[in-house]
């Protein structure tokens, strides 16, 4: 299965791909160049989030997409929490171009808030929290949630960043960075 490259002028997206650099969680990179992509399918699905975000005056910035199944086994290895991280094992649909993580950004290029940073391992981060969670934040999330749904997505309860194509485990295989034209790993 080809993936569809997403650029930030093909899309209209902003790409800040966190596993590229040291801010992540790992606290180093993951990936040895920034890139993004989905599957076919998930591309025409970002496509019509982004045409929903654009008439309320946002955008959708990306820090992941296709993640090849090596850098799913780094991640993993560095902090094997299932509640956050899908044992690569058992496949993680951002493995098979299936998964996206984003924000919310307005046209300045700021970021909504959110509530948490991304990628905060914390139930703070889980869809539906509200205590300890500004109202604003709340509010950003159920828009983010809303746009996502809307264009086609499923949520994961657990990141509010994190959105995936229906059930992408029985629907497509695992991928590795070689599936690429030219290597993020």
């Amino acid at each position: 299965m080809a993936l569809v490259e997403i650029t930030e002028a093909e899309f209209g997206v902003e790409l800040s791909i966190a596993y590229a650099t040291a801010g992540n969680f790992t606290g180093r990179p993951v990936y040895g160049r920034p890139a993004c992509y989905l599957n076919p399918e998930g591309a025409q699905l970002l496509r019509r989030a982004v045409d929903l975000a654009a008439p309320l005056g946002l955008r959708l910035r990306i820090f992941d997409a296709f993640r090849p199944a090596e850098a799913q086994w780094k991640l993993w290895q560095h902090s094997p929490d299932p509640e956050f991280l899908a044992d690569p094992r058992r496949g993680s649909p951002h493995s098979m171009g299936a998964a996206v993580d984003l924000t919310l950004i307005d046209g300045s290029g700021a970021e909504l808030d959110m509530g948490t940073a991304f990628d905060a391992f914390t139930p703070l981060s889980h869809h539906g929290v509200t205590e300890g969670i500004s109202p604003e934040a709340q509010r950003n999330r159920a828009l983010l949630l809303g746009i996502m749904t809307a264009a086609g997505w499923d949520f994961y309860r657990n990141e509010w960043w994190h959105y995936q194509l229906f059930n992408a485990r029985k629907r497509w295989p695992v991928l590795s960075d070689s599936v690429l034209p030219q290597s993020m790993m």
